[in-house]
């Protein structure tokens, strides 16, 4: 299993690095920034590539199939690229299922979480491309455990305009009934029977996200990673990790960190115990986002290919 190897410029409170007075009352908010590097003067596209694949099974198999083909690495490529949908013709969501398999990877080996629903592989026809979360994971700290609904996007700007869009669409997934939704989906599934928990573990995540108990308690442990892949003219012009690149990343991804949860808590009188639920705003550039769609597409084809 590949681990987590992108370099980290922020992953702290928001409350820790926001130079806004107003917003110092988000407490349950936090900022991740990652990076890239380069090589011979040109960023790394097939390490990033590369970390897509080595997760990908996770997101467009289901557990059993998983399990199934494990120790198979090759054959697990082939059974995923055809649950894939994003081919030269059909360009899914511009790029979202890219997010969706980074956000897996990042809530693995960041987040240490369980992958509980792979939306990908649950994902019927391309009209639910848009339809709950981009992904359910849950994540046991001893006897305890958190459950994590992730927001995937690939953007060509991160400018204001667009983070109003995704202001909207995280809050839109948080009312009652689409919380319940995603909960009875994961009780409907085998997969929380999967794993690696104990038995009674897996019996009070079961009673916690039954229907017939209120989704207010539970909001506490409910966290919203909102992972923003993105193009950045910053990125494109720089040839190597130096300090001043990553001050410059650094400094613009706070900013986009402030601005939308400054717009998010103006939009945030809808969601009751808005308070107690916890955000974590994920920021990733790219340097061109159709190379890297380009070449997702060409080794998706490539597997498709493959018998």
């Amino acid at each position: 299993m590949a681990g987590l190897t992108f370099e980290i410029l922020i992953d702290d409170a928001f409350i820790g690095i926001t130079t806004s007075a107003q917003l110092t009352s988000l407490v349950s908010k936090r900022v991740l920034s990652l990076i890239n590097d380069f090589e011979d003067a040109e960023w790394r596209y097939s390490k990033f590539q590369n970390y897509l694949w080595d997760n990908i099974a996770e997101t467009a198999l289901s557990q059993r199939e998983r399990s199934a083909l494990v120790n198979q690495s090759h054959s697990s490529l082939i059974a995923a690229a055809r649950n894939l949908r994003l081919t030269d013709k059909d360009k899914v969501g511009e790029g979202s299922e890219i997010a969706e398999v980074f956000l897996y990877g990042l809530m693995r080996h960041h987040f240490g979480a369980l992958s509980v629903v792979p939306k990908i592989f649950y994902k019927q026809n391309i009209q639910d491309n848009a339809k709950g979360a981009d992904s359910v994971h849950i994540v046991v700290n001893g006897d305890d455990f958190t459950l994590w609904f992730g927001e995937a996007k690939f953007y060509n700007s991160i400018a204001d305009a667009r983070l109003d869009s995704v202001v909207t669409s995280v809050l839109n997934s948080l009312s009652t009934d689409k919380l319940k939704k995603e909960n009875a989906i994961i009780t409907s599934l085998s997969d929380l029977d999967e794993l690696p928990i104990s038995a009674d573990l897996r019996g009070r995540i079961k009673s916690a996200l039954d229907n017939r108990e209120s989704i207010d308690n539970l909001k506490s442990r409910i966290h919203i990673p909102i992972l923003l892949l993105h193009e950045c003219g910053t990125t494109a012009g720089a040839t190597e990790l130096s300090k001043g690149y990553k001050a410059e990343i650094a400094a613009f991804h706070k900013g986009r960190a402030e601005s939308y949860f400054s717009k998010q808590l103006a939009k945030a009188g809808s969601i009751h115990k808005y308070d107690d639920l916890n955000f974590h705003i994920i920021l990733f550039p790219v340097p061109s986002k159709k190379t890297v769609v380009d070449g997702f597409v060409q080794t998706v084809a490539f597997y498709k290919g493959h018998k």
